[in-house]
């Protein structure tokens, strides 16, 4: 069926608003709503996306793949995977399991499921080997004030109290600057006794 005037209309917004996101931008249909219809939208995103425009990287979730000249197509960041499922829904995304401590440098393998708690809906999506999942949580562990302070009660959490050697502490006071370190003192109280009593020696260390 050939496209209508409407359909070309909705398609030229679309790409439009997809350069204007640029490469390594991640989306889904709901990023485009006040474009049209749903159905409409996502058919337009289907079409581009059949002429390798841009890429479909699970049922709904699309991006506009950045490359690199030696490596090629490169794949997507799990954080704006996460933020473009969670959409309007949720105001905050807090890494977390293994996907916290990798960050850290606690673990030097990334997680082939990477976890996100969420004050929105709970979702999850594979994308290529990984699967994504956006977990719904109490405030209690999306409050903290500190981008690090929130990453390193989760990174923590996950390896547990009894598997924190002085390797770890090492790692962790060599990759935190000293002035984040200090920083993320405004969230030990929302930190387990035991993690926060590693915050503070974090803290107290020499710049």
């Amino acid at each position: 069926m050939p496209a209508t005037k409407s359909d070309i209309s909705i398609d030229s917004q679309v790409i439009s608003r997809v350069y204007g996101k640029g490469r390594g931008s991640v989306f889904t249909p709901n990023d485009f709503s006040d474009l049209g219809a749903y159905t409409a939208v996502a058919k337009s995103l289907s079409r581009y996306a059949k002429a390798g425009t841009i890429r479909r990287l699970a049922p709904g979730v699309y991006d506009y793949p950045a490359t690199h000249p030696l490596t090629g197509t490169l794949s997507p960041s799990p954080e704006k995977v996460a933020r473009a499922l969670a959409g309007r829904d949720a105001t905050k995304l807090q890494p977390a399991g293994a996907y916290a401590a990798n960050l850290l440098g606690l673990s030097e393998q990334v997680p082939m499921r990477v976890i996100f708690l969420t004050d929105g809906h709970s979702r999850k999506v594979k994308v290529g080997t990984m699967e994504i999942l956006l977990r719904h949580s109490s405030t209690r562990f999306l409050s903290t004030r500190t981008e690090i302070g929130g990453l390193i009660i989760q990174a923590l959490r996950h390896i547990g109290k009894d598997h924190v050697s002085d390797r770890e502490y090492a790692i962790l006071l060599k990759r935190i600057p000293a002035k984040a370190r200090k920083e993320m003192l405004a969230d030990i109280r929302r930190a387990p006794v035991w993690i926060a009593n590693i915050m503070r020696k974090l803290a107290a260390e020499p710049e």
